[in-house]
């Protein structure tokens, strides 16, 4: 077990602000790049299983720079808190926000998913990105997201997967071994290098230990109901939905 493995596993928030802290700047672009386009298709599905109930208060967990967030302020009237680790990400959040002219109904809010500063019921829908894989214990966290919803409240996630089939599994494996890494030190320098040599065994890990149907219980057990899922980019990514009870 390499050192940053080991990190990773023991001490998830802490690693994962290490690891993003030189990235806000290009996030967005560069992982547009480094997904192959795919990763605007991904948040508009799930975006859209919030959208649909026209919520009034929307909470965006592990948000980043605000791709999501937007994507819920071009698609639902709502008042939207944001809410990261990492206070970078935040700033780049905030820089983008001023730019397209949302400032009014966005709030960026430093915490953890693990650990929300917010009441119960306090928003009418959630969705949350790429987060699991940086949290000790997972269960806990979807619990703890589902906490603040309202009943009736829609919830959604995204997450990168592992393609099933064995072709599609190949080229994956192939890429995010290789290809990841050195197309991100080709586009974002040494950060982006450590990030594509991070990002597919960190993948492969936490599926192999929290596979889909464990995850599909988890949302259930933490008092979600109607959860769905679909696999997107030959099982490149996935997408996982329901509802408050």
């Amino acid at each position: 077990m390499t050192t940053s493995v080991a990190r990773s596993r023991a001490e998830p928030n802490a690693f994962a602000q290490g690891l993003f802290r030189g990235l806000p700047p290009r996030y967005n672009r560069l992982a547009a790049v480094l997904s192959l386009g795919q990763d605007r298709r991904w948040r508009a599905e799930m975006v859209a299983h919030v959208a649909q109930a026209s919520p009034a208060r929307v909470l965006d967990v592990a948000c980043g720079p605000g791709a999501v967030t937007r994507a819920l302020a071009a698609a639902t009237p709502a008042a939207i808190v944001g809410v990261d680790l990492s206070e970078a990400m935040l700033a780049e959040g905030a820089t983008e926000i001023g730019r397209v002219g949302i400032t009014e109904r966005v709030a960026l809010v430093l915490g953890r998913g693990e650990q929300l500063p917010f009441a119960d019921g306090a928003f009418d829908g959630l969705t949350f990105t790429y987060l699991l894989r940086y949290v000790a214990d997972p269960a806990a966290t979807i619990a703890e997201l589902a906490r603040v919803v309202a009943p009736g409240g829609p919830i959604a996630s995204l997450e990168f997967a592992v393609p099933p089939s064995p072709a599609a599994h190949a080229a994956w494996w192939a890429y995010t071994r290789v290809g990841l890494p050195v197309a991100g030190a080709c586009l974002g320098g040494r950060a982006w290098w450590d990030v594509g040599r991070f990002l597919g065994p960190s993948i492969s890990r936490h599926w192999a230990t929290y596979p889909l149907e464990w995850t599909l219980d988890a949302w259930r057990e933490a008092g979600i109901v109607a959860v769905s899922h679909r696999s997107m980019s030959l099982g490149g990514g996935v997408v996982i939905w329901g509802t408050r009870a």
